[in-house]
């Protein structure tokens, strides 16, 4: 008996043992592992911030430097000095259902003191699953979300688990846009009484937006701002003119930067560049009357994840350029406009060098945070290399 005991006691201690070490390993500080990549305009030295995050979807920079990182599965997550800390209580149920969870954070212009910020999601409901949009305070400690909302859940859910697109972009005014795709139902896109293929305009309270064109008639939903748009995995706001560009996934060609405008039409699924999956050319082909062209497309598709507009000072010949994320071809995509904002080159940086890049963010001090969507995924900080002679 006594044997037996002592027997268990020992498969308890290295039990725990292993939890602890697994515990101190998931926390501790990534390795300080830095690399330098040539470019057209600059320098480039790219630092590992953080590894061991689960499939990581977005990333914002803190007022004190510290990083808030989604993952897919629905946990929220502090990384600072290289640490990552353990979940962050009070998100809301998510439904991890196919390229659904846990997605995009949004904090609010005064997030400095109102700690408020929004997270976009999929949440479950009658009929399956849905876009939605929560509001919540990160609490002074940094370790749980309070007075956690829903303010926004889409129109019509369905049991498919693709296109719930979810990217925000917060105005000046605290007014959020956000894209969702047309959940795999393509004709949707096309109907302005459906939410799915559309970029929306809310108040902070979910509230549609005064500026919406459908507000207050009967010929689409209160919170459309714009339609025809297959899946707008990427959002931004250019903070020195206020205009808004998205990045939108293809079928096979055909991603997409988009100028959303109100009440306009993106033409998916009747227009687009590429073809259908089935190889089958698009009913209108690539550009008709009553449908917007692009500013820009990719054919193939390199299937962006996120877009940024490039206003730092650590990078000023990048100034006004697009950055884009890319999944499928595991790149950083750069894009130079001439004064018209019109596309006029591009630049593919470390391709294949970093796995699937999901999201791309530039940082106050003007370096880029990028993430990986890995099971085991990274934050990697991109600033300028010193000069050498």
């Amino acid at each position: 008996m006594r044997q037996d005991i002592r027997r268990v006691q020992a498969i308890v201690k290295s039990a725990t043992a292993a939890f602890l070490f697994a515990a101190t390993l998931a926390t501790s500080p990534a390795a300080a592992e830095t690399r330098e990549f040539p470019s057209k305009k600059a320098p480039l030295v790219v630092e590992t911030l953080a590894t061991g995050l689960k499939q990581p979807w977005s990333v914002e920079v803190l007022p004190d430097g510290g990083y808030l990182v989604s993952e897919k599965q629905g946990t929220l997550r502090l990384v600072k000095n290289g640490r990552i800390s353990a979940p962050i209580s009070g998100v809301p149920a998510v439904a991890t259902t196919g390229q659904g969870g846990l997605l995009d954070i949004a904090l609010a212009p005064d997030f400095a003191t109102s700690r408020t910020l929004y997270l976009t999601y999929s949440a479950r409901g009658d009929g399956g699953a849905g876009t939605a949009v929560a509001k919540a305070k990160l609490s002074a400690d940094d370790t749980a979300l309070e007075d956690t909302t829903r303010i926004f859940l889409m129109s019509r859910l369905t049991p498919r688990g693709q296109h719930f697109g979810l990217r925000i972009a917060v105005a000046k005014d605290g007014s959020l846009f956000f894209g969702i795709g047309d959940r795999g139902e393509d004709e949707r896109a096309q109907d302005p009484r459906d939410h799915a293929g559309a970029i929306l305009h809310i108040n902070p309270d979910g509230s549609p937006h005064a500026d919406n064109p459908f507000l207050g008639t009967s010929d689409g939903l209160a919170e459309i701002w714009s339609k025809g748009h297959r899946n707008p995995q990427g959002l931004a706001i250019d903070p020195k003119n206020g205009t808004l560009l998205s990045a939108e996934h293809g079928a096979r060609g055909g991603d997409e930067i988009n100028n959303p405008q109100p009440g306009r039409n993106y033409g998916w699924p009747l227009v687009s560049y590429g073809r259908h999956y089935s190889g089958a050319e698009f009913d209108l082909g690539s550009s008709a009357k009553g449908f917007e062209d692009p500013l820009y497309y990719w054919d193939p598709s390199i299937a962006p994840g996120a877009i940024a507009v490039y206003r730092g000072a650590m990078f000023p010949e990048w100034d006004g350029n697009l950055l884009v994320a890319a999944l499928k071809y595991q790149l950083l995509a750069r894009l130079e406009r001439d004064e018209s904002g019109a596309i006029v080159s591009e630049e593919r940086l470390f391709d294949g060098e970093f796995g699937r890049i999901r999201d791309v963010v530039v940082a106050p001090d003007g370096a880029l945070l990028l993430l990986t969507d890995d099971a085991s995924g990274t934050l990697l900080r991109v600033s300028r290399a010193s000069a050498t002679e």
